[in-house]
């Protein structure tokens, strides 16, 4: 099977835990601000953890790469992100700016990829500080749940999950910042010469 014909395939075991983490994010929206189970809410965010770990490590050991788990896996990171911070702005816990500011991130960045698609370019070359960003994120929300309850827990959590988010937020609008760079190198560049408009995919920003 040539490398083209492997990229086109669908039903692969790492996109299948891929659309499973998919399955995941209303569930742990529901939870976040209907019962505010919270516990299983972090339940739903940790298997979700486990199951990104899971499918790069399956896609190598697999040789099961493929154009829609490399447009899926980060997709279902920015949902778990965006359910994160609307449920957490909706209780109080994370400032509604905090919340603008980084959905304003990824729309611009989402424009910027569209536009780059018209002139011929392929997805952003990965900055890494975004793949931390991500990370650091992930991890701040249950801790910042972990940090609503009374007691020694609740007292010795609030503050880590606050030095994550911090530095989360920071590096997410710094690998913005680092994005958008390329896409103005690109506008001076112009379009790719020879190069078909159709077919370039966005990239995890």
């Amino acid at each position: 099977m040539t490398g083209v014909l492997r990229g086109e395939r669908v039903l692969t075991v790492p996109n299948l835990l891929s659309a499973l983490r998919l399955l995941g994010v209303p569930l742990f929206l529901w939870l976040l601000l209907g019962p505010e189970a919270d516990g299983w809410a972090i339940l739903v965010l940790a298997v979700g953890g486990f199951t990104d770990w899971a499918d790069g490590k399956l896609a190598r050991l697999l040789d099961q790469y493929s154009r829609l788990g490399a447009l899926l896996d980060p997709a279902v990171d920015r949902l778990y992100i965006l359910a994160a911070l609307v449920a957490l702005g909706v209780r109080g816990i994370v400032p509604w700016w905090v919340v603008v500011t980084l959905v304003a991130r990824d729309l611009v960045l989402g424009v910027c990829v569209a536009v780059l698609r018209r002139l011929g370019y392929g997805p952003f070359p990965v900055v890494y500080l975004g793949k931390a960003a991500t990370f650091l994120l992930l991890y701040a929300f249950p801790i910042l749940l972990l940090g609503t309850q009374e007691g020694f827990w609740g007292d010795l959590a609030r503050p880590v999950g606050y030095a994550f988010a911090a530095w989360g937020v920071a590096l997410y609008l710094w690998s913005g910042l680092l994005y958008l760079t390329q896409f103005g190198l690109a506008l001076r560049a112009g379009p790719v010469r020879g190069t078909s408009h159709a077919g370039a995919d966005p990239g995890e920003v």
